[in-house]
């Protein structure tokens, strides 16, 4: 018998079935083992030695793993084509040499796609293990190891607030922060344009001021009101006649086959999937045979696939759509990794595959793999210059059309923002002389934009221009800014957050080498260096540990004031920056006596004032000064008509609040966001809950309303029902109430939840053939496939857990059946109980604590 190893179970029943009998295929469910989070898992005293764990979920597979090779003849490790595939499978082989499991004949294969002449060709060309590549992940390993383990133990004792950082995460949060800083600084300039509406041959088309009284206009050059309607009226006044009229053929080839950042980026822009969905769907294409292999950084297809494809633009097309020779692409990536085919359908003959999001994916690899090898598109561009009788006034149209589609009858590549969008159209045929009608002239009022936020797709393409991190990574990466809560998405934008701010600073004013860009894409060369057998990766790890430990232990000797001062210098222009009147921008706003300062609390920084606590005047972190800073002081709204005490609104640590009166007895609120101007009225309301909102025809209790921790609600005999916004709260009458708890009460409160949306859809479950979801449970999220319900480890967070873990989790649950009995059985025996006790208790804790330092700690590369 023959032992074939892979990732996952849907992978091993679909190779099982190609090789046949004689090869049996289990699923090691990704990464079987990794470094304890715990400190001295890596020791750099020790030339780097590492200490590996077994994850504690992966018990029974490596078991079932062992007991299979002890019978085999031949191991074969078939993991993914890449790095990690590669550390898999030396993980693999380790703990069975460990379990004195191994075969003496051990071989390891690879495939790009999953298809049964793609596999069975790789069966007959095995090869050994890569120890460059197995080095290499050692050293990213250890090096995210390192970074957040010696980081993150500072950042919790210096910078309140802060959670951790990591290598790349945290340059990608500098990206993020600092197209913030961009945005804040940014200046906007007023600029005006001069068009005149023509029409020439019965068609309408725009002509654009280009030069006003012999002076080239640029974009600013008519910078106020005045003379863009100077300009405008000598425009009304002209005859412009065609003084030119000039044609450019054109061409546009089409762009080369998806890698994974491309792919994580056109899916972001025409789909709207975030990395992490992309990668999601695109595993599991790769695993149903549909694509080739996701995770690459290279641009060319097999010689097969691309006969195969223009194969497919014959049947599809003409002639003319097929150019005479294959197209060849090269890879333009800043530090590509190991080489690997580019993102492509397995089979050109299938035009579509599944249904929902893999087939919207799907739809857009085989597009832009088809069209890769497709004839160019032929455009022309044409450009009409019309002048006056002066000669000194010229105006400009522009147009393009397409005479010959080429690729673009397939797909066209998306754009990040619609200003880089070319100017198109068709023009009426013109010849020098012809004297267009002037319909209409406008002069119309603009202002120069600050640069975008970043979106996903953007900050993608970003990262990879500056070779930072590894676009397999990317989905993790963002996933744990968001986690962290460092940055915010709004339409699809991130948002720097006061923490993710604040960090950012940190890093920069202490560990500013660390956070700089060349230096991160500096290692990633390094790195590859180690990959391709160019450099050692124990050297690679000691060069960057000689300077890192120094300069951590430095900021640990630090006291918490001294690392506030330091943070109050190095952002004061940000903080403080200089006033339209000379003024001291440090001068409090409400005593006009103290001076403003950074500070840091236990929930993170703020502004306060000196004076404190005779002046309690203080301001977010993220809040910088000017008018903005003065407005955060307390806003005093009126008084309570009932008690005559002053209500004011405040911000606190938690956000925005309103509170009536002073002192211990005062009274607060929250402030709801989707309340929109503060009024007096809305801070009595506010002030006033729970509102009583009647007595229950039923059960003569009273039912309330209130706003709580997650959100608006009624509640009624110790049942509740949710209400959509802060207005229901104030506004549902009794009919409505009763018919609202009657609802969440016929199913105790889970009919509510059943129709909640899920967290994930991780598609369908290969046995069942049910779609299977993350659910948010009264007792923890878990994953089900509508039949079986299987609860997620604690170290698992929901939006991470692939479709791997939850087909293990789903088929581990189902095979225990049910549960009962076994919990009882001990329970009869004392003795036993007594001594079970302190085992279970000795085992639990352990683990939990591993847990706590897991969620705190995530690094880029591969999770804790």
């Amino acid at each position: 018998m023959q032992l074939v190893i892979v990732e996952s179970p849907a992978k091993a029943k679909t190779i099982e079935k190609y090789l046949g009998k004689d090869y049996k295929v289990l699923a090691s469910y990704g990464h079987v083992r990794d470094l304890p989070p715990k400190d001295g898992s890596v020791r750099p005293d020790e030339d780097f030695a590492m200490d590996w764990e077994l994850y504690g979920d992966k018990q029974r597979q490596v078991k079932a793993i062992a007991d299979a090779a002890k019978d085999a003849d031949r191991l074969i490790l078939a993991t993914d084509p890449d790095r990690e595939g590669e550390a898999i499978s030396w993980h693999v082989q380790e703990l069975l040499r460990k379990r004195r499991a191994l075969p003496k004949d051990v071989q390891r294969v690879t495939f790009n796609a999953i298809t049964k002449d793609t596999v069975t060709k790789a069966m007959q060309a095995p090869r050994e293990l890569d120890q460059d590549l197995i080095d290499a992940y050692l050293a990213r390993r250890a090096l995210d190891y390192l970074f957040g383990f010696t980081l993150s133990p500072v950042l919790w004792r210096k910078l309140p607030g802060a959670k951790s950082a990591g290598r790349v995460q945290s340059v990608a949060l500098r990206l993020i922060v600092d197209r913030e800083r961009e945005i804040e600084a940014f200046r906007p300039q007023e600029y005006w344009s001069v068009a005149a509406q023509m029409a020439h041959d019965g068609t309408d088309f725009t002509a654009r001021l280009v030069t006003f009284e012999g002076t080239k206009l640029d974009k600013l050059s008519l910078g106020e009101e005045g003379i863009a309607m100077h300009a405008k009226a000598a425009v009304e006044q002209g005859a412009f006649r065609v003084e030119g009229v000039e044609t450019k053929p054109h061409r546009r080839n089409p762009q080369p086959p998806f890698t994974t950042s491309t792919l994580q980026q056109e899916a972001a822009r025409k789909l709207g999937f975030s990395a992490s969905q992309t990668m999601r769907v695109a595993q599991t294409l790769y695993e149903a045979g549909a694509i080739t292999y996701m995770r690459t950084d290279g641009v060319q297809m097999d010689p097969s696939a691309v006969s195969a494809c223009r194969v497919a633009i014959t049947e599809r097309f003409s002639g003319h759509y097929l150019p005479e020779k294959p197209r060849h692409y090269e890879t333009k990536a800043k530090n590509a990794q190991e080489a690997h085919e580019a993102i492509r359908p397995t089979e050109f003959s299938r035009e579509h595959f599944g249904s929902g999001d893999e087939a919207r994916l799907y739809d857009l690899v085989f597009k832009r793999a088809m069209a890769s090898q497709m004839a160019s598109a032929a455009l022309e561009r044409t450009t009409v210059t019309l002048r006056d009788a002066t000669g000194r006034n010229e105006l400009r149209a522009t147009g393009q059309v397409v005479k010959f589609p080429g690729f673009l009858a397939v797909y066209e590549e998306g754009r990040d923002n619609k200003g880089d969008e070319e100017d198109g159209g068709l023009l009426p045929a013109m010849k020098a002389g012809d004297m267009p009608a002037k319909k209409a002239v406008t002069a119309e009022q603009h202002f120069t934009q600050p640069p975008p936020r970043y979106s996903e797709a953007s900050l993608v393409k970003r990262l990879e221009e500056l070779g930072i991190g590894r676009p397999s990574t990317y989905a993790a990466t963002i996933q744990v800014l968001k986690d962290r809560n460092y940055v915010r998405t709004e339409k699809n934008r991130f948002f720097a957050e006061e923490s993710g701010r604040l960090l950012t600073s940190f890093l920069e004013r202490f560990f500013d080498r660390y956070v700089a860009y060349e230096f991160t894409a500096g290692m990633e060369d390094e790195l590859d260096d180690v990959s391709g057998g160019r450099a050692a990766w124990k050297a690679v790890l000691e060069a960057f540990w000689r300077d890192f430990k120094p300069k951590s232990d430095e900021v640990m000797e630090k006291k918490p004031s001294e690392v506030t001062e330091a943070l109050d210098e190095f952002l004061s222009d940000y903080l403080f920056p200089a006033k339209a009147d000379g003024t001291d921008p440090r001068v409090c706003p409400k005593c006009q006596a103290g001076r403003l300062s950074l500070r840091g609390g236990r929930y993170g920084a703020f502004v306060a004032c000196s004076n404190y606590p005779e002046c309690k005047y203080t301001r977010k972190f993220a809040q910088p000064g000017g008018e903005n800073g003065e407005g955060s002081e307390d806003e005093g709204l009126g008084k309570d008509p009932a008690t005559g005490l002053e209500i004011t609104r405040k911000a606190g640590r938690f956000g925005p609040y309103v509170q009536l009166g002073e002192g211990k007895d005062a009274k607060r609120a929250s402030i709801p966001k989707d309340i929109g101007d503060l009024t007096l009225e809305w801070a009595i309301k506010l002030l006033g809950l729970p509102r009583a909102v009647g007595v229950h025809p039923e059960t003569g209790l009273e039912i309330v309303s209130n706003i709580g921790r997650y959100g608006p609600y009624l509640m009624h005999d110790g049942k509740y029902a949710r209400l959509r916004t802060t207005a229901d709260v104030f506004e549902t009458g009794m009919n409505a109430a009763v018919s609202m708890l009657a609802e969440a009460a016929n199913g105790g409160g889970r009919g509510a939840r059943a129709k909640a949306e899920p967290i994930k859809v991780l598609g369908a479950h290969p046995t069942s053939g049910a779609e299977m979801k993350v659910m948010a449970g009264r007792f923890g999220p878990y994953v089900t496939d509508g039949t079986t319900n299987a609860t997620l480890p604690r170290a698992v967070k929901p939006e991470d857990l692939s479709a791997e873990e939850a087909i293990r989790l789903i088929d581990e649950k189902a095979a225990k059946g049910p549960a009962k009995g076994k919990k009882k059985a001990p329970a009869k025996k004392a003795p036993a109980k007594k001594d079970a006790a302190p085992k279970k208790a000795a085992a639990k804790k352990p683990a939990g604590k591993k847990a706590v330092k897991a969620a705190e700690v995530s690094e880029d590369e591969v999770p804790f």
